[in-house]
């Protein structure tokens, strides 16, 4: 039988794994814009690692995956963490809170709040960045369209400030 979403968030035994970055790493070039070069210590993490920061945005603020990367990395001493695990329980969560709240349950995780790298919508969220854009909007963000994606108007004003 096939996992649900929240199946799918619980936490891997086999993590955290600290790792060398390598250039051939699927998350190469979204950590090496953070900072990491090849042979720097990264951080691969469970989803409740990520979740956990996705949870402390309140309303009125938001995230970027950087930050969450860059926080977790701190937490482990190393550059950043894997760009590309920490995307996918983004969505994953995103997935899981919608998952629930059908099942009239509530995993209090704000994943709208959580915006991919430069201020953009997450297209893979349910329903999409149409979706993503009028959770936002009930907020009172302003979205604007660049090409085919969406973008929070000034978002840097609004990004948390994790501690």
């Amino acid at each position: 039988m096939k996992k649900t979403w929240q199946e799918k968030l619980k936490d891997k035994p086999s993590f955290p794994k600290v790792l060398k970055l390598e250039k051939g790493f699927p998350c190469y070039n979204a950590v090496h814009k953070i900072g990491a070069e090849v042979g720097d210590e990264i951080v691969l993490v469970n989803p409740s690692e990520v979740v956990t920061i996705m949870k402390q945005v309140p309303r009125g603020r938001l995230i970027t995956i950087v930050e969450i990367c860059k926080k977790i990395g701190g937490q482990y001493d190393v550059k950043a963490c894997c760009s590309l695990t920490t995307g996918i329980f983004i969505m994953t969560a995103a997935n899981a809170v919608e998952e629930a709240r059908r099942e009239g349950k509530s995993l209090g995780i704000p994943y709208w709040r959580t915006l991919k790298a430069d201020g953009f919508l997450n297209e893979k969220y349910p329903g999409g960045q149409e979706a993503h854009k009028r959770l936002l909007e009930g907020e009172n963000f302003r979205v604007i369209v660049r090409g085919k994606k969406y973008q929070v108007v000034d978002y840097e004003k609004y990004l948390v400030k994790l501690t």
